[in-house]
C-alpha cells in the first residue's frame, strides 16, 4: 500500500511549549489545505458525521473545532454546537465561515473546560487527543461535561499506520511506549512545528473506561468512494475501500 500524505488536521492545541503547534501563524493556510484534502475532506469528517448519525436538537461540543467545517455540517443537520479551540487565529476563520452568533470560545482541551456539569449530549474529538501526552484529565473534564447516557466521538491518528510508516522510513518504532514525534508542516507560505504523542492501542482504551467511558464502537471506516477519482495516485495500489489513516471511537459516558 502507497503511503498517504501527511495532511493537516481539526485539532486544538496541547500544552506544549510555544514552539510547536502553532496553529495561528498557519490559519490561513491550514483552513484552505483543509477544505479539501483526501484525509479531511474525503476521510475523515465523513466518517465522523456517519458516525454521529441524526444529530437534530442534539447539543454537540466540536472540541478542537478549528476553522469550523465540521461545527458547520453538524449545524445543518440540526445540531446544537459549541466549538472550542486553543488557537485564536484559527477561530477566527471559524467566525468567517459560521457567522458571530456562531457559539467559538477560546479553550485548551489541556485545562479546565468553560462549562458546567452535563452540558452536553454529545462531544466531538475530532483529530485532537493525539496531540495530547496525557489523556487522563482531558477526558475526565469531557465526561464531567456530558450528561449521563451521553456520546463522545474520537478520531485519532491509528497507531498501527504510525509504526508502519516508521518501520518503511528505517526506523525502530517503539510501538509500546507513549512518545513524542515532531513533524513540519508548511501552510500558505508559514512553517510550524507539529507536536504528536503516539501510544498503543491498549493505552487509548484503557484511557477512556478509567475516565468512566464505555467503548460502544471501534471503527477503521472506508474512504467516500468519489475519493479515488479525484485522488488517482494515492490510491494507485490501493484496490480495496479502506486503508490505515486514522482510528474513531464512540465512547458512552456511565
Amino acid at each position: 500500500m502507497a503511503r498517504m500524505p501527511t495532511m493537516p488536521e481539526d485539532h486544538v492545541e496541547t500544552a506544549h511549549p510555544s514552539r510547536f503547534n502553532d496553529y495561528d501563524s498557519i490559519a490561513e493556510g491550514y483552513t484552505a489545505e483543509n477544505e479539501t484534502s483526501l484525509l479531511n475532506a474525503y476521510y475523515e469528517r465523513p466518517a465522523m458525521l456517519e458516525l454521529a448519525g441524526d444529530v437534530t436538537g442534539r447539543r454537540i461540543l466540536d472540541a478542537g473545532c478549528g476553522s469550523g467545517p465540521l461545527f458547520a455540517e453538524l449545524r445543518d443537520r440540526g445540531a446544537i454546537v459549541t466549538g472550542i479551540d486553543a488557537s485564536a487565529g484559527m477561530l477566527e476563520m471559524a467566525r468567517q465561515r459560521l457567522g458571530t452568533d456562531a457559539d467559538l470560545r477560546v479553550a485548551d482541551l489541556a485545562g479546565p473546560l468553560p462549562f458546567p456539569n452535563d452540558a452536553f449530549d454529545d462531544v466531538i474529538a475530532s483529530l485532537v487527543l493525539h496531540y495530547l501526552e496525557d489523556w487522563g484529565p482531558t477526558l475526565a473534564e469531557l465526561r464531567r461535561v456530558l450528561r449521563p447516557g451521553g456520546r463522545l466521538l474520537v478520531s485519532v491518528e491509528h497507531p498501527f499506520s504510525i509504526t508502519l510508516w516508521q518501520h518503511m522510513a528505517g526506523e525502530k518504532p517503539q510501538y509500546f511506549e507513549t512518545r513524542i514525534r515532531i513533524d513540519e508542516w508548511t501552510m500558505g507560505g508559514q512553517t510550524a512545528q507539529m507536536s504528536f504523542w503516539d501510544r498503543p492501542l491498549h493505552a487509548m482504551t484503557e484511557a477512556f473506561t478509567e475516565a468512566g467511558f464505555r467503548i460502544s464502537v471501534i471503527s477503521e471506516p472506508p474512504f467516500v468512494p468519489e475519493a479515488r477519482e479525484l485522488f488517482p495516485e494515492e490510491f494507485r495500489e490501493i484496490t480495496g475501500t479502506r486503508f490505515l489513516s486514522f482510528l474513531f471511537f464512540v465512547l458512552e459516558a456511565g
